[in-house]
């Protein structure tokens, strides 16, 4: 199969920007397929909370890594790259192009460029890492990563103990950073790959982060998280959206604190997102409602929409 006129086309951006009316837009387009690059989307059930695209939009474009896996199940953006690629691998033997969509960036990088092999990590540097995080909170984990990982810590969601517990382990085993076992030579890909951005102005941004939490609480984001209350402490719902409302359920504060919290850290998120993708020199950002703009530019690069 010659790849060298093979587009993998990917569309990046923070929460609420509109990334996947514009995935499902160019994949109809295209006539191709979508590969999710979110990390929450892939777990069967989490629903609301993730934001994933309705079942009219799933039945207007075949979508791949939604719903794929258990929240009860360990899954990382290094295996998501490498089964990533190889569903890009299969999807380029029927078409030309192929969408990606996500606001992970992590999983992106995973995908585009590869990761080096991490260490493992001692399993009494792991149970100590654990031990003092439920001895002494997220702020003590916060702490800790700023103190010995601030470069990881600058773009980090710190309100993911998850991930947090993980670049602690790195660091506290290796000395180095976990930023440091990302691959410092990107992997060659034989296809091109074409990187879209989505912004608005800030404001604009936040007041679409707030209604659409609106909405989602009014679809039943309180209740849904009241049947994941059992599968707290897995990986998957350590994360903004769920763990406020785990929260507000132990009584540490009351409903409309909660929601005022999902909110600002869905806020917080967002400009952390921004703040990864902006260090990407090779994304063509747009206004997110300029999807002319952006169809217009991948038709000069090749692609017959």
């Amino acid at each position: 199969m010659n790849l060298e006129n093979k587009r993998l086309i990917v569309i990046v951006g923070p929460t609420a920007v509109g990334k996947t009316a514009l995935a499902i837009e160019l994949a109809e387009a295209l006539g191709t397929e979508v590969i999710s690059a979110d990390s929450r989307q892939f777990y069967r059930e989490m629903t609301i909370g993730t934001a994933k695209p309705t079942q009219w939009e799933l039945d207007r474009v075949t979508h791949h890594f939604i719903n794929s896996h258990s929240i009860v199940a360990r899954y990382d953006a290094a295996q998501f790259g490498e089964e990533a690629l190889a569903k890009i691998y299969g999807l380029f033997e029927k078409y030309n192009d192929v969408v990606v969509c996500g606001g992970s960036g992590l999983y992106i990088k995973a995908l585009v460029e590869g990761f080096d092999d991490i260490p493992e990590v001692p399993d009494e540097i792991r149970e100590s890492v654990t031990e003092n995080y439920q001895a002494h909170g997220l702020t003590w984990l916060q702490q800790s990563v700023q103190k010995l990982d601030p470069e990881y810590f600058n773009t980090a969601d710190i309100q993911n103990p998850a991930r947090l517990s993980r670049a602690l382990e790195v660091v506290l085993a290796t000395g180095k950073s976990i930023t440091s076992f990302q691959k410092k030579q990107k992997r060659l890909l034989p296809f091109t790959v074409i990187k879209i951005g989505l912004e608005f102005e800030r404001n604009e941004l936040y007041r679409r982060i707030d209604e659409r939490m609106d909405t989602m609480i009014e679809a039943g984001l309180f209740e849904e998280a009241e049947k994941l209350y059992p599968y707290r402490e897995h990986n998957a719902l350590q994360t903004v959206g769920y763990q406020e409302i785990f929260d507000f359920m132990e009584g540490k504060y009351d409903r409309e604190e909660a929601i005022r919290l999902l909110k600002r850290n869905s806020r917080r998120y967002a400009k952390r997102q921004l703040t990864w993708f902006k260090r990407d020199g090779e994304i063509r950002w747009f206004h997110g409602s300029s999807f002319e703009d952006i169809f217009d530019y991948l038709r000069v690069r090749g692609s017959a929409i």
